[in-house]
């Protein structure tokens, strides 16, 4: 327990992260760096070997061969063929963000070696998720030859089937759970296939893609495809894979980790025009990082699939027109306005309606006239408000389509497969955190009972303990830009590489006032001296604005993620306040 609380002002208890103290400073000594940064990388699991490795992701190093995936080289076969033929091929992918940079990705490289290429997006309200008979039907009769399924199909046995009666051969690119049947697919590239090997399953479905972009890059080198014409450059893609990795929640270790270091270097030029229009509308001038792709970026494409036209996401990320990826940056941004106040509304009735049984072991709100496009959010809401797992679903018509974010233990995707192979669905499918389904309305209480079966059987029937993990103690004074520059160096940051958190000790809170709608700011003084600016985003929707509001003169531990303050300059820093805790 850090600074003895038990339960913060949130209701947190803090604990430190798991670390061997030795570990910590035997990599501290061995890299030559401070026993702090020593200790924030051992408490990641990185062992004293591997820490040079991990303050430097390569993908030189760190890419895996392609092939190494089952059905990766078939899938090259057949598209070197297709390009040779001048075929058609058209990329289907999904609506969320990793569809939508997966889709950009291959359109663009495909593209720039001479093929004949087009894109697909389904329409959430009409065609719901992945790949559905009649589009693909419709795609072969307007001559298409060759279909690449991104971010999903590894699921649609029927859909495909229909595609393979009207004369298509379909590839999948996908990183969702798959089942002991594949899809009639040409070929089901996929780390997550029942029978893959393969030690990366944590990828998102956009490094998959990327992956067959190599794979491609190279079969079509050695066919001397490059000697008429130039030879793309992939490592100008990986902005799309940065962007899509991160949004889609994935772990940031490993090739996902250099994936996204590598992506960021990219993103930071501005040459995807997209990508530069979507960081001028969402306001980002300091050097993006991960933080602004999940929280800034991020929302906005997701925005036209959850309230809009599903296809802008992607069409914005291919355009190189900088006028028309202007507008369409524009109409995200309005777009996901629209989306917030939707969340809102959604988010008030199903709180409500969890909170009215709050001893089930599974947070699921149903109702009618909900937005689907908004319900993953609010699964996600529930499932961090109620520590527990959630699945939000909207009805319209006696159809129930509905969304589920998870918490470590329960393994998701597999339990929606389960329930679809036990006759409770239509379709659904996903991954160990996240996963989507569509039902039957009356199914819906079967469903739910289903489901909660597998919640206890996998981590107990009570909610877990909200925690909140802490990796050290700082006092103000040492909240200083040389800091920020070491933990800068164990980033990327993001699920499976957590931003490193500090205790502040008996910070007197000299000045707070409300900016904004809800956020809360301060002035901190340290015991032993020094001031720092802090900030609590949304904290007025919690016990935590309030708290720092009437503590202004007294002390608080404070818990939160130093991040430079850009309003004040470049070497300026400030706190990020998640949590406090009166002092005992």
């Amino acid at each position: 327990m850090v600074l003895g609380v038990e339960r913060s002002i949130t209701g947190r208890r803090w604990e430190s992260r798991e670390i061997a103290p030795r570990d910590g400073l035997a990599i501290a000594q061995r890299l030559g760096l401070p026993e702090l940064v020593g200790r924030l990388i051992a408490s990641r699991g990185i062992a004293v070997e591997d820490a040079g490795a991990f303050l430097d992701p390569q993908l030189r190093r760190d890419l895996p061969d392609p092939s190494h995936l089952i059905d990766l080289d078939r899938a090259v076969e057949r598209l070197v063929t297709a390009l040779s033929r001048r075929e058609r091929i058209v990329i289907f992918g999904d609506y969320d963000v990793d569809g939508a940079t997966s889709t950009a990705l291959l359109q663009r490289f495909l593209t720039a070696v001479g093929g004949e290429v087009g894109t697909y997006i389904p329409d959430r309200m009409t065609e719901g998720y992945g790949p559905n008979a009649p589009a693909l039907q419709r795609l072969a009769a307007e001559g298409a030859r060759v279909v690449v399924t991104v971010d999903c199909g590894a699921t649609a046995h029927a859909p495909l089937a229909a595609a393979v009666a009207a004369g298509l051969d379909v590839i999948v690119c996908d990183h969702h759970v798959g089942e002991p049947d594949l899809p009639p697919a040409w070929a089901v590239v996929n780390p997550n296939r029942f029978d893959e090997t393969s030690p990366h399953r944590q990828m998102a479905a956009v490094g998959v893609a990327f992956l067959l972009a190599v794979g491609l890059n190279r079969a079509l080198r050695t066919a001397g495809w490059y000697r008429t014409r130039p030879e793309p450059d992939l490592l100008g893609l990986l902005d799309l894979v940065a962007l899509g990795t991160v949004c889609d929640v994935v772990p940031l270790v490993g090739v996902n980790r250099a994936l996204v270091a590598q992506g960021l270097k990219v993103l930071r030029r501005r040459e995807t025009v997209g990508i530069a229009s979507l960081c001028d509308v969402a306001r980002v001038n300091e050097r993006p990082d991960a933080f602004h792709l999940g929280y800034l970026l991020g929302p906005r494409v997701n925005a036209g699939g959850r309230v809009g036209d599903a296809g802008l996401g992607a069409q914005l990320l291919t355009t190189e027109d900088p006028e028309q990826a202007k507008q369409i940056a524009q109409r995200l941004d309005q777009l996901n306005e629209e989306r917030r106040g939707l969340e809102a509304a959604v988010l008030l009735a199903a709180e409500e309606a969890v909170r009215t049984d709050t001893a089930r072991p599974l947070a699921f709100a149903a109702g009618e006239g909900w937005h689907p496009g908004v319900i993953g959010i609010v699964a996600s809401r529930l499932k961090d408000r109620f520590h527990r797992p959630a699945f939000v679903v909207a009805v319209e018509g006696g159809i129930a389509k509905g969304s589920g974010r998870s918490v470590p233990g329960f393994a998701m995707g597999e339990a929606v497969i389960a329930a679809r192979q036990a006759g409770l669905l239509v379709s659904g499918g996903g991954h160990a955190m996240a996963a989507g389904f569509t039902a039957e309305a009356a199914h819906l209480p079967a469903l739910a009972a289903f489901l909660e079966e597998r919640v206890v059987a996998a981590i107990g029937a009570e909610p877990l303990q909200p925690r909140l993990g802490i990796d050290g103690a700082l006092e103000v004074q040492g909240a200083t830009a040389e800091m920020m520059a070491l933990i800068d160096r164990i980033g990327p940051f993001g699920a499976g590489n957590a931003e490193p958190r500090f205790a502040i000790p008996a910070a007197r809170i000299v000045k707070a006032d409300q900016v904004g709608q809800n956020h809360v700011r301060c002035i901190l003084a340290g015991p032993a001296g020094g001031r720092l600016k802090a900030i609590a985003f949304r904290a007025l929707d919690s016990e935590l604005g309030p708290a720092l509001l009437q503590t202004s003169g007294g002390r608080l531990h404070l818990a939160g993620h130093l991040r430079p303050d850009t309003w004040a300059g470049a070497d300026a820093v400030q706190l990020v306040v998640e949590d406090a805790a009166f002092p005992s």
